[in-house]
């Protein structure tokens, strides 16, 4: 057939212009043309000039810089326009076929027009991003001429009658208004911007958010169609294969998503509530997120009703082509119908084009298309709503904790703990309701728009199904609750187990040297099996409420009724459609359940959010401002309320003295030199007594001030009165004007940041080396910084490296000395230190370092022998002032004080002497340090060498670079947690999994038969017979016996299987999680001791925490959806290649695409989480650390920099989280428009492969309702293998812990063989003994020969590292003894099994360590005693009184590591434990070093008289306690240098024993 642009048909006259110009439609068609043509001529060239000069522009993100208004607009007006020229083309093709020969003018311009719309907006978007605004002009022509042209051939139509019910009109007038439109955008442009016609033009500048090049997300400033597909992500995705990405890569949040920004917005909406009338009223919080944050709500809930209702144009296009595909046989004969010629071309109706199947399938796939990219920018909308919601609501929780009243934190009306769960659980409940926000009222409107089309489809047999799907919606609501229920019992149990790892982790010394490691083990497992009953329930609940059970449930029923109603089912159009129907339908009724259950969840949070923010106040800081002697007199009417001063007061005119200070009243003179005055001072901490009473004290500036007292006198009460922490109930507290604005304070219970040493100290002052070295050398921190492992910047605190509390402290008061403030207050400094570093602090800190500065220092203290140094003294008893004064006043006032003072001083100086002769607490201390850190560097160069070794090995080719290895599955790890769960439930999984997804492919293929076979027998009838269903010959009824039986058959078949299913996969999870963590607990728990040494305690309860939580709780899920999704997509996809092989021509770009896009995703994704999860511990710990050391930040002055650093921490956070969603985004438009490729080419595929004879339309319908559910599943098979490839990294992590070597449990001798009574005398002999702790490492005893006598009481001494306690372990075959042996009482211990060897020797630890329980349970956990027993230990402990007097006697309860009890008495409850195994050997490691004088003299005699048949081998530290030993056995560097009795080693002037004993002394 000739191609002419007017057609060449012999009857028309094509080209006459005899009636006029115009009244040719081929020639206005041809005008029509023209301005296309012109537009690509001028735009062409400067495309291609102007492409090239893109490189000289300014330093910015210069391609996201939108310069013109109206932008969004046009981009929506200019892909309207896209879609009108589709619609205009594809009529003018439908329509070209009905004439005789072709006629291009029907189609050619608006082929033309689409090119130039395509041109217009590249063109735009050039111009735009590199500010030209002059060659806007050339787009402003083209509108005028295209709404010229296009308005011309409208009113042609109009002259000739053609009117709306005609397709070309309707789509004419359409394009009029677009092209009208665009052009009234385009004159705002010229308007603003006054690029032309006007002299001056006015000159723009970038956002500051883009003259900022840190801000890397440009989500809100990239253009229309970046936005939409997050093109702008591509770099980050794509480059994230080369090298990781980082935080610096994604940079800062732009400003309107900073926190500050939100919380301010927020804060805003939540004052305004405030009414003058009713100031006690809360305001709401709802309200105020709903001012706050309210319309970008509105904007996702709209988005989201457009996806939902594009969603239904997939079920209803299904319909239309199966339809129309069964009718193209009648429609052929059908051509007799009136055609509409207007100009010499046919004019179709405007419905006619719907009914074509190539159409439809287009129509579709833009639908498809367009339902995705709404609903992904729905879910971002929120997402980002939340994020900023978030934000804001943690700047609120965090300004409020830094204004609560310290009362609160102390009386425990607010816990640490409830604050964390604000911060880490409510703010994330709101912002996860607020995510799943516009579900609500979107999934209602779905649901009843569904069954209104279903209805339509299948008539009243819909609403059955209906019903049915909303019986279902209770029943999960229920299991729902359930589901929420079961989880809160697993968290309980979770946490109980965690509390009993942590205590046997901590006291795992002990455990082993008392072989009691299976006993506590035991315990463990035994939480552990109801935490693993609970899950099972979780997976019971979990499988009955899965998303697929109730949907062929529905199915059956459905089309049972149909056939039963109608007596013929459905037609294959109808089916078909209805089953795409209810696919859409089952995702709202799963989820609203969910909605639900998040919205109860963000009620509670609220309610929580709303009781915290209305708790009280601290009083106005009014001495913040030099001298403001403004009283606190307000607080008098709530005298006895424990109101602080609540912020429910208009706080105004308190604020109106705040910022005007007033000018103080000159006083005489002696008070000019006082920097704080209290006078008639009567304080409480919030109950109505008054802790502190009638308290009228002076500070004087520029000298030292000593408060003593007894044990809570309120000697520390005192200082925070002073500071404004605590409730003034009358009185008035002074501050001279000299104060420089801040205190600094050193509390009692040390408070560190987690940050490094350095940070700790200079708390963010200036750092100035020279005042530094000064600080640490008066606190004398430079040993202990020296054993640190990067010295003064190894990261302390929560998360760093433990501490010991006199280091701890001494941190502490360094920070207080360096920074520069007039005022220092000491809480009781000295109270953890020993008495070397005492003095030395006194000396070379407080008295030196402090007075040389004239800086007043208060200082609180029990050490009575530092008064001489006081220049003034206050006494206190009873929580009032006893005396005030000098030293001298009071010896001449008060002469029984000062007696008394100096009996306690005499006895301090007794301690002294005894301190001396210690290894002195500090020496400990540090030893404990290097202990720690002893060559764990070296562990973990190993470790990290290990790792390095085993990722060599697994990539096998060495030359693959990081990139290969980043995109690599870990399968081995996949493969070691599938075998963990037992290669039978493997199998079960496989098996039934792969038998379900069969079984639902023969469900609807049997369906499409079904309704096919109906098709083919009617297809000779009338079409309307299908509906109607009058038309039931005898064959169909026998059909119908064929096909019903078996259809329900197999719907009861699918419903079973979906139940199995899911718990074979939850079942499998949980006999992984299961068998992981009994062996990581085994591993652990019979670990050597080495292995604790150099393990951080920390990394090991992670494994037992996050790591066991993730393959517990998250693996399992994530397997299930992953199987489930692959299978859908692998299913969907081979019945389509079935029906149409065609389609697998189509298949293979597409296949490669998606391998690409999750390549991709899926490192990128784990970068991102990675950095998620590692910001969000610092701010949680910020939060927490705040609320700990609140009088510390308070009385310095921090509020402001610690704010600063919880924005700057939030912030970051959210970026990452920001970052993430968007990539989940990037990812899930990628895969919906595969998917929506996917639908088109099925379609297609089954339309050409239709023309040919080859489906049947039954057939037809079942390819393409599977192609639409390819589009859902798609992006969570990657999604879902990103996050397994993140959780697996927990089984490798525990995988890693399992390969630790076990000691050797066994020994040569069997348990039998030893005797029952062994050992009986408690003979030693050691016999050239060498011991190491490691074979990596050298030697630390060295060819040891000594003989201990039954019965003989035995010293060992040496300097510190000299190998004492490595001698005691040897005793408990503990270390590595690869030379000599031990033998006691004839066998050879190394022979031994471990467990006999142990459970036989009694010993006591330096440090005492009790387990929670009771006393019964930390003194005998195998309970093997009697009572008598346990009551004769306790007596020859000296403890029986006390444990009498305490509620429930021998149960009575033990606290977590016997913290309710002093460090003495846990001492002494060793020493009862070591009595109640009546052991011929006792073994003492350091046991006095915690104890005083008198309970050691207990100790002592103790020892003597209980143990005096034993052999009682000491280790001292203390050598006097071991002078009189009747065999002292002397160590110097692992080498046993002198061995003799005390007595007589002493009478050798220069042996080392005299030595030592002479330098302790």
């Amino acid at each position: 057939m000739a191609l002419s642009f007017c057609g060449n048909d012999a009857t028309e006259k094509a080209y006459s212009v005899e009636g006029g110009v115009l009244n040719n439609g081929c020639f206005v068609d041809a005008l029509n043309l023209v301005p296309h043509v012109f537009l690509l001529f001028i735009t062409f060239p400067i495309l291609f000039i102007g492409w090239g000069s893109q490189s000289s522009k300014v330093q910015i993100h210069h391609n996201t810089w939108l310069h013109f208004p109206g932008h969004n607009l046009r981009w929506i007006l200019t892909f309207s326009l896209l879609f009108v020229h589709v619609c205009e083309f594809a009529e003018g093709i439908v329509s070209n076929e009905v004439m005789k020969t072709n006629h291009l003018h029907l189609f050619m311009p608006a082929f033309m027009g689409f090119i130039a719309a395509t041109t217009s907006v590249v063109y735009y978007h050039n111009i735009e991003t590199s500010n030209f605004p002059k060659l806007l002009l050339a787009l402003f022509i083209y509108w005028v001429l295209a709404f010229i042209t296009k308005s011309i051939k409208l009113w042609k139509f109009a002259a000739f009658k053609v009117g709306p019910k005609h397709l070309r009109f309707c789509i004419t007038a359409l394009l009029v208004l677009l092209y009208g439109l665009l052009m009234a955008v385009e004159i705002n442009v010229i308007r603003v911007r006054k690029y032309v016609f006007f002299a001056n033009p006015q000159k723009v500048k970038p956002p500051e958010d883009l003259q900022d090049l840190g801000v890397r997300f440009l989500q809100p400033f990239v253009n229309l169609l970046s936005k939409a597909t997050y093109w702008w992500m591509n770099p980050l995705i794509i480059g994230a294969h080369k090298r990781p990405i980082e935080l610096k890569k994604i940079g800062k949040l732009p400003i309107a998503m900073r926190a500050l920004t939100n919380y301010l917005r927020l804060k805003d909406a939540y004052e305004d509530q405030r009414v003058t009338e009713d100031p006690d009223r809360a305001p709401s919080i709802w309200r105020s997120m709903y001012r706050a944050f309210g319309r970008p709500i509105l904007l996702s809930s709209t988005f989201r009703y457009l996806a939902d209702l594009l969603g239904f144009a997939g079920p209803l296009c299904i319909s239309g082509i199966v339809q129309h595909l069964n009718n193209t046989s009648d429609a052929k004969d059908d051509k007799s119908k009136v055609c509409d010629f207007y100009f010499g071309v046919y004019f179709m109706s405007s419905t006619e084009l719907l009914q074509n199947a190539s159409v439809l399938a287009v129509l579709l796939f833009l639908a498809l298309v367009l339902q995705r990219t709404f609903l992904q920018a729905s879910y971002y909308v929120t997402i980002e709503t939340g994020i900023n919601l978030r934000g804001a609501l943690l700047a609120m929780i965090y300004n409020k904790i830094l204004r609560l009243s310290t009362s609160n934190m102390s009386m425990g009306e607010m816990t640490l703990g409830q604050i964390n769960n604000l911060v880490a659980i409510e703010t994330n409940q709101l912002m996860w309701f607020l995510f799943l926000c516009p579900n609500l009222w979107a999934m209602p409107v779905q649901i009843v728009m569904g069954v209104i089309l279903l209805y339509y489809l299948l008539g009243y047999s819909a609403l059955i199904g209906a019903s049915v799907i909303v019986l279902l919606a209770p029943v999960q609501y229920l299991i729902a609750t359930k589901l929420a229920d079961t989880q809160k019992n697993t968290l309980d149990h979770s946490t109980d187990r965690l509390k009993k790892t942590t205590e046997i982790l901590k006291g795992i010394k002990l455990l082993k040297l008392y072989a009691w490691e299976n006993i506590f083990c035991d315990s463990v497992e035994e939480t552990r099996g109801k935490e693993l009953t609970s899950l099972k329930t979780f997976a019971l609940y979990t499988s009955m409420s899965s998303k697929i059970e109730p949907l062929h449930q529905v199915l059956q029923d459905t089309f049972v009724t149909h056939h039963f109603i109608n007596e013929s089912g459905p037609s294959s159009s109808e089916a078909f459609a209805a089953l795409a129907l209810f696919h859409i339908l089952v995702t709202p009724l799963f989820l609203l359940s969910t909605v639900v259950r998040f919205a109860v969840k963000a009620l509670v949070s609220v309610q929580k959010l709303g009781e915290f923010l209305q708790s009280d106040e601290i009083g106005d800081d009014s001495w913040r401002n030099g001298d403001m002697s403004y009283p606190l007199d307000t607080c008098k009417k709530h005298f006895g309320a424990t109101k602080a001063i609540n912020r429910k007061q208009p706080m105004r005119y308190q604020m109106d003295n705040y910022e005007h200070p007033t000018r103080r009243q000159m006083r005489p003179a002696e008070t000019e030199d006082v920097a704080v005055k209290v006078s008639n001072g009567f304080f409480t901490w919030g109950s109505n007594l008054s802790t502190l009473s009638d308290i009228n004290i002076r500070i004087p500036t520029g000298q030292l001030t000593m408060i003593v007292g007894q044990v809570g006198c309120g000697k520390s009460s005192l200082l925070l009165a002073m500071l404004g922490e605590m409730q003034t109930i009358s009185g008035k507290v002074y501050w001279s004007n000299k104060n420089r604005y801040s205190v600094a304070y050193a509390t009692q219970k040390s408070w560190l940041l987690n940050a490094t040493v350095e940070e700790n100290i200079t708390f963010g002052s200036p750092f100035s080396k020279q005042r530094y070295k000064a600080v640490i050398e008066a606190c004398s921190l430079q040993p202990d910084i020296d054993l640190l492992p990067f010295g003064d910047q190894t990261e302390i605190g929560e998360r760093g490296i433990n501490l010991s509390g006199g280091q701890r402290q001494r941190i502490c008061v360094a920070r207080a000395l360096y920074q520069n403030t007039n005022i220092v207050f000491l809480d009781d400094p000295f109270s953890a230190l020993d008495i070397h570093l005492s003095d030395h602090l006194m000396q070379e800190g407080i008295l030196k370092f402090l007075q040389d500065d004239k800086r007043t220092v208060v200082l609180v203290t029990h050490k009575l022998q530092y008064l001489i140094h006081a220049d003034w003294i206050i006494a206190m008893k009873d929580g009032s002032v006893l005396r005030e004064g000098t030293l001298k006043d009071i010896q001449t006032h008060d002469v029984e004080l000062y007696d008394h003072w100096k009996t306690l001083m005499n006895r301090q100086d007794h301690e002294l002497e005894k301190d001396t002769e210690l290894d002195s607490q500090t020496t400990l201390e540090r030893k404990t340090l290097r202990r720690a850190f002893y060559s764990r560097d070296a562990k973990n160069q190993i470790d990290d060498e290990d790792e390095e070794e085993e990722e060599e090995e697994e990539d096998d080719d060495n030359f693959s670079t990081t990139t290969n290895r980043r995109s690599k599955i870990p399968w081995k790890v996949c493969w070691r947690y599938l075998s963990s769960g037992g290669f039978f439930m493997v199998f079960l999984m496989v098996s039934s999994k792969l038998l379900k997804h069969s079984v639902m492919v023969a469900i609807d293929y049997w369906l499409a038969i079904w309704t096919s076979s109906k098709s083919v027998e009617m297809g000779e009838s009338n079409v309307t017979m299908w509906t109607s269903g009058t038309n039931s010959t005898s064959s169909d009824a026998e059909q119908d016996k064929y096909y019903l039986p078996v259809f329900v058959i197999l719907c009861g078949a699918g419903i079973t299987l979906c139940l199995i299913t899911s718990l074979t996969v939850e079942f499998l999870g949980l006999s992984a999680a299961t068998s992981l963590h009994h062996n990581l607990l085994n591993k652990i728990i019979h670990a050597p001791i080495r292995f604790f040494d150099i393990t951080p305690l920390g990394q090991i309860l992670n494994r037992f925490s996050a790591d066991t939580n993730i393959i517990d709780q998250h693996i399992p899920p994530t397997l299930e959806s992953l199987t489930r999704s692959t299978l859908l997509c692998l299913s969907a996809i081979g019945v389509i290649s079935c029906i149409t092989p065609i389609f697998l021509v189509a298949l293979v770009p597409l296949a490669v695409a998606f391998y690409f896009i999750q390549k991709y995703f899926r490192v990128a994704s784990k970068d991102l989480q990675d950095l998620d999860d590692s910001t969000q511990l610092p701010l949680l710990c910020h939060f927490s650390e705040t609320a700990e050391g609140l009088t510390t930040i308070r009385a310095f002055r921090h509020e402001a920099r610690f704010k600063q650093r919880m924005l700057e921490l939030t912030d970051t956070n959210n970026t990452a989280y920001l970052f993430l969603s968007a990539a989940n985004r990037w990812l899930e438009v990628r895969t919906d428009y595969l998917g929506a490729v996917i639908v088109l080419s099925a379609a297609v595929a089954s339309i050409c492969s239709f023309s040919y004879g080859l489906p049947a339309g039954g057939l037809v319908g079942l390819g393409l309702t599977y192609a639409l559910t390819v589009t859902n599943y798609l992006n969570w098979v990657v999604r879902n293998l990103a996050d397994l490839e993140v959780q697996m990294a927990a089984v490798k992590k525990v995988n890693s812990f399992l390969s630790t070597e076990s000691e050797n449990y066994e020994g040569s001798m069997d348990a039998s063989q030893v005797p029952e009574d062994w050992p009986q005398h408690g003979e030693i002999k050691i016999q050239d003994l060498c011991v190491r702790y490691d074979p990596m490492l050298k030697p630390v005893l060295k060819h040891v020969n000594a003989y201990i006598d039954p019965g003989q009481k035995v010293g060992i001494c040496g300097r510190t590292g000299s190998g004492k306690s490595s001698l005691s372990l040897a005793f408990f075959n503990m270390v590595d003894m690869f030379e000599g042996r031990i033998i006691i009482d004839g066998i050879d211990i190394c022979k031994l099994p471990l467990q006999t060897l142990r459970s036989r020797l009694s010993i006591i630890l330096q440090d005492p360590v009790l387990f929670s329980g009771s006393v019964r349970f930390n003194l005998d956990p195998e309970r093997t005693c009697t009572d008598d027993r346990l009551w004769e230990a306790l007596e020859i402990a000296q403890l029986k009184n006390m444990v009498k007097a305490l509620p429930g006697g021998l149960d009575a309860v033990v606290t977590e590591g016997g913290e309710n009890f002093s460090v003495g008495q846990r001492q002494l409850f060793c020493l009862a434990r070591a009595f109640v195994r009546k052991s011929s050997i006792l073994i003492m490691d350091e046991a006095t070093a915690s104890i005083d004088m008198a309970t050691e003299n207990i100790l002592q005699k103790v020892v003597m008289t209980a143990f005096a048949d034993r052999t009682v081998v000491t280790i001292a530290h203390l050598v006097s306690s071991i002078l009189d030993a009747e065999q002292v056995l002397v160590f110097s560097s692992g080498i046993l240098v002198e061995c003799d009795s005390g007595p007589n080693l002493l009478a050798q002037e220069d042996s080392l024993f005299s030595v030592l004993v002479r330098t302790h002394k």
